[in-house]
């Protein structure tokens, strides 16, 4: 897909540069990508936006464009970032999905030029039933990733989720460690490979793991926020949804028919959400 878009770039508070890519005209709209993808996976919903908006996309920490996660990576940092782009952008919108969505609904508490935000399935662990299973995906992604296994990191990573797997191990991983070399080398431009995404999202899930006891800060988003969630995405991801739409003063919910946890993304179905956007931002 060749969608044309402009390149810019901030620097956050602690140096640290965040890229991102830039299409269309109007008021602007920053969209915050999830854990194992890049500004790269955002083009559709972007190019759907651009007609009634200035569309910014930042690669956010770790990934392409942009500078190292750091070694003091936290959630204020991912505030921070947004501060840069908020100042230099003038945006007062901000959309994000999975991980994402969770930065720009913290970035609100705290930074009163977000006037409105959409949230697509934001993760914060207020008690699911599931949350043992996904602390053993994290912990399994630390040893893997300590160990310079990204294959076999990435390999529980697709088991572990909704989708699963049942190839064994021994046919599974030599199969990730060519589409990784295939993937490298066919990667163009301003993309990331697959195998450099999974690094950062290793830093970032401990950040979700961190949300848990901190869904009363919520209380404090003075943002408009839409919430938006699939009608096919997993229970652990609509437990977390409901309960923010419980404390977020000026929130509304809306499912979406037939869309899951990937549907914001290029290889997923953007449009419905994107009609949804404009009617919330317009």
């Amino acid at each position: 897909m060749n969608i044309k878009y402009t390149k810019g770039s901030v620097t956050s508070k602690d140096g640290t540069t965040i890229g991102y890519r830039q299409m269309g005209s109007g008021p602007g709209i920053i969209l915050l990508h999830g854990g194992v993808n890049a500004s790269q996976h955002l083009m559709k919903l972007g190019t759907l936006l651009s007609d009634e908006f200035t569309v910014y996309i930042p690669d956010r920490r770790g990934r392409g464009l942009s500078g190292p996660v750091g070694e003091d990576y936290s959630i204020e940092k991912e505030d921070e970032d947004m501060d840069a782009l908020l100042k230099k952008t003038g945006s007062h919108y901000v959309f994000g999905t999975a991980d994402g969505a969770l930065f720009a609904l913290h970035a609100a508490i705290s930074l009163p030029a977000i006037h409105k935000v959409a949230a697509y399935e934001p993760l914060i662990f207020v008690g699911q039933p599931e949350l043992e299973e996904f602390r053993a995906t994290i912990r399994k992604l630390d040893k893997y990733m300590a160990e310079g296994k990204v294959a076999k990191a990435t390999v529980d990573l697709i088991k572990d989720s909704p989708k699963g797997s049942r190839i064994p191990d021994f046919l599974y991983i030599p199969i990730v460690k060519l589409f990784f070399w295939i993937n490298i080398k066919t990667v163009k431009g301003d993309d990331v490979s697959y195998k450099e995404l999974i690094p950062p999202l290793d830093d970032e899930l401990h950040l979700v793991e961190k949300t848990e006891g901190t869904l009363e800060n919520y209380k404090n988003v003075p943002a408009k926020v839409l919430l938006l969630e699939g009608s096919k995405t997993q229970s652990l991801l609509k437990d977390s949804v409901n309960a923010l739409s419980k404390v977020l003063p000026h929130s509304n919910l809306i499912e979406l028919v037939g869309l899951n946890h990937d549907s914001a993304q290029d290889y997923g179905k953007p449009e419905p959400i994107a009609r949804e956007l404009k009617r919330f931002f317009l």
